[in-house]
């Protein structure tokens, strides 16, 4: 199993989710933006979390049109498997990637801290290993988290069962307390929570390292 993580400037979670790869049993190689093709064989790519061109414009803007994200495109219209997490999930949101958009916080304030989400669904290979309305911990740690989307927009989210985590408490003001959706062929997820960063005992959350484990066993069936 190969897995790939971004890296931009500004990026500060890339070598955290490498980790949890790892310990998951990817290999994992670093992939610097300026690059355009990813590593040959690769089964999954990360965007990490971070501060990306120091979220100049807006939040994900300029890493959107960064040379790698071609071929990030390209994995992803084939079916790969991807990830975008905090940064990494407005990244993927600049792309079309995943619809809707990240804005700030309805407080106006950042928010660093371990929070309760919902598994809204258990029908995705990155949250199989719950059941819908299981109860996890993941650190939260943004300013632009507030997920907003168009009516229409929600409502195929909804029907199509491509809700993947809750807040299960109001946070930041995002719509339906939404943290984290799937694309239309549920193989890649962006969500806001920090799962990597609840990987490990030594983290004191462990909750994350199911979501990776899960993906790894979801790689090898593929």
């Amino acid at each position: 199993m190969k897995a790939a993580v971004l890296v931009f400037p500004g990026s500060n979670c890339d070598r955290d989710l490498a980790v949890a790869l790892r310990a998951a049993g990817f290999s994992v190689e670093m992939v610097w933006h300026k690059e355009t093709a990813l590593p040959a064989g690769v089964d999954f790519v990360g965007v990490p979390g971070g501060f990306s061109f120091g979220d100049y414009l807006r939040c994900g803007a300029i890493a959107a049109r960064s040379p790698i994200i071609g071929a990030l495109k390209s994995h992803v219209e084939a079916g790969g498997y991807a990830l975008g997490i905090c940064n990494g999930f407005q990244v993927l949101l600049e792309t079309g990637l995943l619809p809707g958009a990240l804005m700030r916080n309805a407080g106006l304030k950042f928010i660093c801290k371990p929070v309760e989400l919902e598994v809204a669904t258990a029908a995705s290979d990155f949250t199989e290993s719950h059941a819908a309305g299981d109860i996890v911990t993941y650190p939260v740690a943004h300013h632009d988290g507030n997920y907003q989307a168009d009516e229409d927009t929600l409502a195929a989210l909804v029907d199509q069962d491509r809700v993947a985590f809750r807040y299960r408490e109001e946070l930041n003001g995002s719509v339906d307390r939404i943290a984290g959706i799937l694309s239309e062929n549920r193989r890649v997820l962006g969500l806001m929570p920090h799962p990597e960063r609840a990987a490990d005992e030594a983290l004191g959350m462990t909750d994350g390292a199911l979501m990776f484990r899960a993906l790894s066993r979801a790689v090898v069936d593929a």
